[in-house]
């Protein structure tokens, strides 16, 4: 009998016992294929010595020093170096353990941001419907899933929330990709004017959204509206890369492919690879010095914020990333997506192939012709993760995908050092797991 309080209380998971390179192997000797890097978190596999030693060796010399205190030196480095590759003005880092944490901490700052400046009233958020932004209590507020907010509407700060940039549902017969994202970030400011923009602090949207609706990314033309639709009104862009920064997309930071830059930035997942639990938030130059010349004091802190061997581990994964590992992602994923597209573009149940670079989703329907999804009830996405898990494969199956209730897909995210063989047994093992459900 067990003691750990599960994510499942009915499910009874093998033990992992090992990693090798992109598999995991059970106690049993089981190996499985991890075609989604967890949670789109594990991008070096499971066994990369550099990140090993490099932890090893920051345990050596101090593995704790509490940030009230001091600093340390990987976390100076690591922060020098996410600054330097970043695009825009982001310009202060501020480490913490992992994304739902770094997406509270820039609620927080925005918030302590508009009381310095003098503006008060600015306290409301807007974030998109289907997304998804962490599970503490600011974090689930803002994001838009319904399914996981509906329990704790009571405790939750409000929110507003507007449609998602998702091409496949919401672009009309007859309008062109760019207009349709034009129409839907016209939803941002007539929101904002509906409040009233006094009142409007920040928006926060994925660039790429990740597990509510399976790697959706943005039309062309998109972002760089909602950019001006901030400045114009004076609010906050917060832009939650989390599940798709750090290279996932081919980009180092996802927001590179549209053009744009925040004025905070949350990154995690792929910045630690899984070998520690670490994320951060950044923030422009002029938001940080408005908490410098005000107050001095940004009103908030974990105890493991900055934690020396996370940040050395993570200082050892961005080498990686910055060291040609990025760019191999883009190589990667188009053949992914080809891959994909050959198998399944034609499969009568498979509506929409989508994403950038290694994080690719495929939605699944009922009818291909009238985009109708499956009923929930039969619980597709579930099937299907345990048909592939029982094939060897990991994937991120979930269901809600139209509006929180209906729909299903697949989300894979594979770690960055995957070869052409095995593009081809993440193909042909989700191929017998679609067989065994469909």
């Amino acid at each position: 009998m067990s003691h750990v309080f599960p994510r499942h209380t009915k499910a009874n998971p093998p033990v992992a016992d090992h990693g090798d390179g992109c598999y995991i192997i059970d106690n049993k000797g089981k190996k499985y294929f991890d075609g989604s890097g967890g949670a789109a978190v594990s991008c070096l596999g499971h066994s990369d010595p550099d990140v090993t030693r490099a932890i090893k060796d920051q345990v050596d010399r101090i593995a704790f020093a509490h940030t009230g205190f001091f600093t340390s030196e990987p976390a100076e480095e690591l922060a020098d170096l996410l600054v330097s590759h970043a695009p825009g003005q982001l310009d202060r880092v501020y480490f913490v353990s992992g994304g739902s944490e770094a997406v509270e901490a820039a609620l927080k700052l925005a918030r302590q941001y508009f009381l310095e400046k003098g503006e008060p009233s600015r306290h409301r958020v807007i974030a998109r419907r289907q997304s998804y932004h962490g599970n503490t209590l600011g974090a689930l507020a803002t994001g838009g899933n319904q399914w996981r907010r509906e329990p704790f509407a009571p405790l939750m700060i409000e929110t507003s929330h507007i449609s998602a940039c998702y091409e496949y549902r919401g672009r009309r017969e007859g309008e062109t990709a760019y207009d349709y994202g034009q129409r839907v970030a016209g939803e941002l400011e007539e929101e904002i004017l509906r409040l009233g923009p006094e009142s409007v602090m920040a928006f926060v949207a994925e660039p790429v959204v990740g597990a509510t609706a399976g790697a959706v990314p943005p039309v062309e033309g998109y972002f760089r509206r909602v950019r001006e639709i901030c400045d114009t009104h004076g609010i906050l862009l917060i832009l939650d890369e989390v599940m798709c920064g750090m290279g996932r997309t081919g980009s180092l930071y996802a927001h590179e492919q549209d053009g744009v830059s925040p004025d905070i930035l949350c990154i995690a997942k792929g910045l630690g690879a899984g070998y520690q639990p670490i994320g951060a938030m950044l923030c422009t130059s002029d938001i940080y010095e408005a908490i410098e010349s005000g107050s001095g004091f940004f009103q908030h802190g974990h105890t493991y914020i900055g934690h020396p061997a996370a940040c050395a581990a993570a200082l050892a994964v961005f080498r990686k990333l910055t060291g040609g590992l990025v760019e191999r992602v883009s190589m990667m994923g188009e053949k992914l997506e080809n891959a994909l597209s050959e198998a399944f573009g034609q499969h009568p149940h498979v509506g929409d192939l989508r994403g950038r670079g290694l994080f690719r989703g495929i939605e699944l329907v009922e009818d291909r012709s009238t985009k109708a999804p499956f009923n929930p009830s039969r619980a597709v996405n579930k099937l299907i993760k345990k048909a592939a898990f029982e094939a060897g494969l990991i994937c991120y199956p979930m269901g809600g995908t139209v509006d929180g209730v209906q729909g299903d897909h697949v989300l894979l995210a594979p770690p960055f050092i995957l070869e052409d063989a095995h593009v081809g047994e993440i193909v042909e093992k989700l191929d017998r797991a679609f067989k065994a459900v469909f």
